[in-house]
């Protein structure tokens, strides 16, 4: 998968926007404020971080080893780095961009939540 593909999906996703918070080189997407996704803009090859549920982490890592590694400067409990280098699946990677947004949708206060699902 590629840094356009990853974006696009990304921001298909209802109420997502997409900064560079961290400088030139990390593209953040956040759904209502709240990151769920980072691009490496220089990595070659394009690797991105997704948060992911703690259980499912250590899974990944096992049957994915090398290409699903704990987060790249972040909380490696919650969040896992994916080497996109055609190794993973593109559905795989899909599911777990969908996985990320809905855990931090989850987690959004209920106002929060009402305004994202009030959005067009």
């Amino acid at each position: 998968m590629d840094i356009e593909t990853f974006r696009n999906y990304c921001l298909s996703k209802k109420g997502v926007t997409e900064e560079l918070p961290f400088g030139p080189d990390t593209l953040v997407f956040k759904v209502m404020g709240k990151m769920f996704a980072l691009a490496g803009l220089d990595e070659v090859p394009l690797t991105v971080n997704l948060k992911c549920d703690p259980d499912h982490t250590l899974e990944l890592r096992e049957t994915y080893g090398s290409h699903i590694l704990p987060g790249y400067h972040m909380n490696k409990k919650h969040w896992n780095s994916l080497i996109l280098d055609g190794y993973l699946e593109k559905t795989l990677v899909l599911e777990l961009i969908d996985h990320s947004y809905d855990l931090v949708v989850q987690s959004l206060t209920k106002k929060l939540q009402q305004e994202l699902q009030n959005l067009q």
